[in-house]
């Protein structure tokens, strides 16, 4: 079975034991609203295209909250979650990415699930496969997240790989697991277990910016 369709069953029970109403990372979005986006994507594009146009502010899409109220009882909750663990339909493009492009959107969003509430979440252990299969897309990722860095960037798995993913006269070390490399590099720096290791300057020059990065949270 493809790394994308584990890490869905297991996004699956965990939406299943979820609060629908429970924060996520995602700014204005609950586990409902979370769950609607992936049905949209997967089923919807085309709506879920018309709602980007229209740049409503997160939890105000018109298309993506006419399925969550689908969603608002029980029974509709069930059936908005069945309808997502029945796989994607050949309408998501996403799903023309194959196993690389479906692993790193469910793995994102799994945790955009687990730590949105204020208490700290443990990292989850998960299969060495599927780490190497988000670290292959990472550079792709990273580079674009790190494009305007005033510094250049290494990613750094303790113990294991390292990434040039922006070029500069200072570096610094961006240092994790493959899962919390990921979750910086797609805007949600805060909920990343990292270190930041370089020149003093340079660390200060690096933290200055992602502070000032609009991000999930």
């Amino acid at each position: 079975m493809a790394w994308g369709e584990i890490e869905r069953a297991a996004l699956v029970e965990s939406f299943r034991w979820a609060d629908p109403d429970a924060p996520t990372l995602c700014t204005g979005w609950d586990a409902r609203r979370l769950l609607a986006h992936l049905v949209q994507r997967e089923h919807t594009p085309w709506l879920r295209a018309a709602d980007a146009l229209r740049r409503a502010q997160p939890g105000q899409e018109r298309h993506l909250g006419r399925l969550c109220g689908q969603a608002r009882t029980a029974e509709g909750y069930a059936e908005l979650l069945q309808r997502f663990a029945g796989g994607t339909s050949a309408l998501n493009p996403f799903s023309w990415l194959g196993d690389a492009g479906q692993v790193l959107e469910y793995t994102l969003h799994h945790e955009d699930l687990r730590r949105g509430g204020p208490a700290p979440v443990a990292p989850r252990e998960l299969p060495q496969g599927q780490l190497q299969a988000l670290w292959r897309t990472l550079p792709f990722l990273a580079r674009r997240a790190f494009r305007t860095s005033p510094v250049g960037v290494v990613l750094v798995v303790p113990g294991g790989e390292r990434r040039l993913v922006r070029k500069g006269e200072d570096t610094v070390a961006v240092s994790g697991g493959v899962v919390e490399l990921v979750l910086a590099a797609s805007g949600r720096r805060r909920a990343a277990l990292i270190d930041v290791e370089g020149a003093p300057a340079a660390v200060a020059r690096f933290e200055d910016w992602t502070g000032r990065l609009p991000g999930r949270l």
